[in-house]
């Protein structure tokens, strides 16, 4: 007899040849939940002086490395809150908004990353970006230290400006910042805003906008606070005495990538790449690769600078959905916790529009997707702004609140 295949297993045709595999879209038994109901955010007001509505924007969640167990969730406006899992009341890590500029009509500016370096817990160094108020449109990667007096705090005139770089329109800013297990910091900029990538940032390699860069933040080059790694792919391109490419770069042709992580097992660099007209896209980061914008959208064609999907040298998506799904992709990490084994190995990534959660697997040997299995909720969409991981590997999301309660995790459901 033969066996019937669940419908949860559906058949899909990949554009790879007549290769064909099954892809498991069965949803999991996981749900989201609050992560911290009744954590209170230190110097946070549901509403502003003037009664206005002032929701909690946590724009990340991330920890230190340091073996403190701590959880960092800076707000988009310039806060950077820290706490463990069972404080009641947070603590300000560092306060800069001062020096970040965030209006809601405007809402892709503000602080949006920020890194522990690997050492932090005997450097005491970390890293930020944000848009500043000195320039507009204009954002800044900067270093800074723990305070020596006090571990829970950070020196707010420790400031090292590392990369300023100014953006012509208000969105697109990209934003993650993380290091890579060769101890490098990346760096995701958007490709300068507007629609349709006006100034063609994303193919010039004469710009860092709609790029992924790579610097080594323990050294510094002549005339930099930071040395360019000798084995970055763009490094001494040069026409005659002029330079063809910014050696920061580590790959290129990307919209405005909307979260970046590595796997902490396998050491890949996902990414998620926020569409325009039609198509939202995951990408596994190559050095060197260049990944279609504005030539192509995903795996199509991108009037008026269209090309053939196939075209040499474009490293397509591993991954796609259109808009019929979302509008607007945030990704996630792949997940390497304990407490859902059923997520092991999985990228967990979501939709900003549409709130729908997404648990995809990627088999290497067979260069496939393999998984994309829904995270069901109930209630009311999620606008998923990011995912992040404490100490131990545990994934969280983030999402504008009124309440305060805008820190999310998973519990199992039966």
């Amino acid at each position: 007899m033969k066996r019937l295949v669940p419908l949860a297993i559906v058949l899909a045709v990949l554009t790879c040849g007549n290769l064909r595999a099954q892809i498991d879209e069965s949803p999991l038994k996981l749900e989201p939940v609050v992560a911290f109901p009744n954590l209170k955010w230190t110097g946070w007001q549901p509403e502003s002086d003037d009664g206005k509505a002032a929701p909690l924007r946590p724009i990340l969640v991330t920890n230190a490395g340091d073996g403190s167990k701590r959880i960092f969730v800076p707000q988009q406006q310039g806060i950077i809150h820290s706490f463990k899992e069972d404080s009641k009341e947070s603590t300000v890590f560092l306060d800069m908004s001062k020096k970040v500029v965030y209006i809601d009509k405007e809402n892709e500016e503000g602080f949006l990353g920020m890194a522990f370096h690997p050492k932090f817990k005997t450097n005491g160094e970390f890293f930020v970006f944000y848009t500043t108020q000195e320039k507009p449109h204009t954002t800044v990667v900067s270093r800074f230290k723990v305070s020596k007096d006090d571990p829970n705090k950070a020196d707010p005139n420790s400031e090292e400006q590392l990369i300023v770089e100014t953006h012509p329109y208000w969105n697109h800013k990209g934003g993650t910042i993380c290091f890579g297990p060769d101890g490098f910091l990346y760096i995701a900029l958007g490709d300068g805003g507007a629609g349709n990538d006006p100034h063609g940032n994303g193919q010039n390699l004469q710009t860092l906008l709609g790029k992924i860069l790579r610097i080594d933040v323990d050294k510094k080059d002549p005339g930099l606070n930071y040395s360019i790694p000798k084995d970055n792919p763009f490094v001494n391109r040069f026409a005659g005495k002029l330079p063809i490419a910014k050696p920061e770069i580590y790959a290129y042709g990307l919209r405005n990538v909307w979260r970046m992580s590595f796997d902490s097992q396998t050491g890949v660099l996902w990414a998620a790449d926020v569409g325009q007209n039609l198509w939202e896209e995951i990408n596994l980061i190559q050095k060197g690769g260049n990944y279609g914008w504005n030539l192509r959208e995903a795996k199509h064609e991108f009037a008026p600078n269209s090309t053939s999907a196939a075209s040499p040298g474009l490293i397509e998506p591993i991954w796609e959905y259109n808009h019929d799904i979302g509008k607007s992709i945030t990704g996630g990490n792949v997940y390497r916790g304990k407490k859902f084994p059923e997520l092991v190995g999985h990228y967990i990534y979501a939709d900003y529009v549409s709130g729908r959660i997404w648990a995809l697997k990627y088999d290497e040997a067979k260069k496939a997707v393999v998984a994309n299995r829904t995270i069901p909720y109930t209630g009311a969409a999620l606008p998923i702004m990011s995912f992040g991981e404490d100490e131990a590997g545990e994934i969280y999301f983030t999402i504008v609140s009124q309440t305060g309660k805008g820190v999310y995790t998973f519990q199992k459901t039966k």
